[in-house]
């Protein structure tokens, strides 16, 4: 359930709410029916998205002067480093090896996010927007993998995984509420918005495409 916050941020919660219902794919969850099944091609989509938000909240750390925003993106940091090895041990288990696992060079999603330098944007764009992405492609990637008979990995994600998705994005909200305050703070965090999600569509429809899955975790 959404938290309450300011008349902005209500704005900003439906602005974000339309622009993630279609990359969502109205919760996809299938291949085509001849299609294999490849969880370990998916979790590996996964290990790089998750070390790449960890460098990408450490990165932003030491240029965010606010104490408060400093420490979320701390955390977010170390959170995401979690699940990195969460993904990385569940892979062992389905025989991956690990150790040769190479994270490829930055998306253009990661590209945009880096090149971020205001609280807001960042906030907007990363613990507000990316995180909020995570969740509902995590959700539906979930429900793919229940379908599979992948219990395990659906257990991960479920007590692990989106609970620290969903706490991301609801401090991000909060700390959006505290600082996107002036009328160029707020429209910098609606083009923030905008923009992550705009990206990322483009990104994951390229991704499903050759995948031939719309429903793989990570943004």
């Amino acid at each position: 359930m959404t938290e309450p916050g300011s008349g902005f941020l209500r704005e900003l919660d439906a602005l974000q709410a339309e622009r993630l219902a279609p990359l969502l794919g109205a919760g996809r969850t299938s291949l085509a029916e001849d299609a294999p099944a490849d969880a370990t091609r998916m979790l590996q989509i996964a290990l790089a998205n998750e070390i790449s938000v960890s460098e990408l909240a450490a990165a932003w750390m030491p240029t965010t002067p606010e104490l408060d925003v400093k420490i979320a993106f701390a955390r977010q940091a170390g959170d995401e480093a979690g699940h990195f090895q969460l993904v990385a041990d569940r892979l062992a288990a389905l025989g991956f090896d690990v150790a040769s696992f190479a994270p490829p060079a930055a998306s253009p999603l990661f590209q945009y996010l880096r090149g971020l330098t205001s609280t807001v944007e960042r906030l907007a764009a990363g613990l507000f927007t990316l995180e909020a992405i995570a969740w509902g492609v995590n959700e539906n990637f979930m429900a793919f993998c229940a379908r599979r008979g992948d219990d395990e990995t659906v257990r991960i994600y479920r007590e692990y995984i989106q609970p620290d998705e969903r706490a991301h994005q609801q401090l991000g909200r909060r700390l959006l509420d505290r600082y996107a305050i002036a009328p160029e703070q707020q429209r910098a965090a609606r083009e923030a918005v905008a923009r992550v999600l705009e990206i990322a569509a483009a990104t994951r429809a390229a991704a499903a495409e050759k995948l031939g899955a719309a429903c793989f975790p990570g943004c």
